[in-house]
């Protein structure tokens, strides 16, 4: 079972009423080093993390199998970028979710060399559901999870 959810694209005008920010997400991620800027973008970032966290807690809450459906599944949270205001892409937030039925070790904090693609974590994740690749988009390798 494979499932993608994107919330907006990071260059969207997409508002979230439900944050109680009224800005739209790529507005305020350039911030101009505005405080108040930056504070409404922290609030609207926490928002988009609850609602991980929802989705977290049902798949926990989900039995499935010898387990839940957290503990067999892999999600992948992030950004195609780390800081929008200066068009940064590095360092990279991603968090890597799940047990992968067994296949994922969590608890670790991984960093690796300045560069790396980020599709070498793709690569590494299709590795892990049984869908090995030499090349994803632009990969160089596969990431050690």
């Amino acid at each position: 079972r494979v499932c993608t959810l994107m919330i907006a694209r990071e260059i969207s005008g997409t508002t979230y009423p439900n944050s109680g920010v009224r800005d739209a997400f790529h507005n305020l991620s350039h911030h101009s080093a505005i405080q108040a800027n930056k504070d409404r973008f922290a609030v609207l970032n926490t928002y988009h993390v609850s609602q991980l966290k929802y989705l977290l807690d049902k798949l926990k809450a989900t039995p499935d199998g010898d387990g839940n459906l957290l503990d067999h599944s892999i999600i992948l949270y992030g950004s195609g970028i780390a800081d929008g205001n200066n068009h940064d892409h590095a360092p990279l937030p991603i968090a890597l979710i799940g047990g992968g039925s067994g296949k994922l070790q969590g608890g670790r904090h991984l960093r690796f060399p300045d560069g790396t693609p980020l599709a070498n974590l793709h690569a590494a994740v299709l590795d892990k559901l049984g869908a090995p690749t030499e090349k994803f988009g632009d990969s160089n390798g596969i990431l050690p999870l």
